[in-house]
């Protein structure tokens, strides 16, 4: 309690529901024939999974990633529940400075040095995930 440690496992609690619930949705789309092939020519577990169920199975994974990935880089409730006064994440900076400090400019700045942020990582993540589909495919 009271470490960053706790706040990593308190959010990865919490938001894993959300998580698993479009990556099994995804997995269980995937055709069970097309495993069976895979096996049948001669690829072992791991290079099936590799080839067939990772390239069927990423957008699930892709929207899993950014349904979780965004609320938590705002997430300022849990880190100062569980972090403590001495628990700093982003989230708690923004408030922070609406709240306490009264300084409405600094916290608008940093939300939006935030959003732009989170829109570039996005966007690599996706470009990078086409990228990869292609390659796969």
């Amino acid at each position: 309690l009271y470490n960053p440690t706790a706040v990593t496992i308190t959010l990865a609690h919490a938001w894993a529901a959300f998580a698993i619930l479009p990556i099994y949705v995804s997995l269980e789309k995937i055709d069970r024939s097309l495993l069976e092939a895979a096996r049948d020519l001669g690829e072992n577990a791991f290079m099936t999974f590799v080839r067939v169920t990772l390239p069927l199975s990423l957008p699930g994974v892709i929207a899993a990633s950014l349904l979780v990935f965004i609320p938590t880089v705002g997430d300022y409730v849990t880190p100062s529940l569980v972090g403590g006064p001495s628990g700093i994440m982003i989230g708690n900076i923004i408030q922070s400075m609406f709240g306490k400090a009264f300084n409405w400019p600094l916290g608008a700045a940093i939300s939006v040095m935030v959003m732009f942020t989170i829109t570039a990582m996005v966007c690599a993540f996706l470009w990078g995930t086409h990228q990869f589909r292609r390659r796969v495919a």
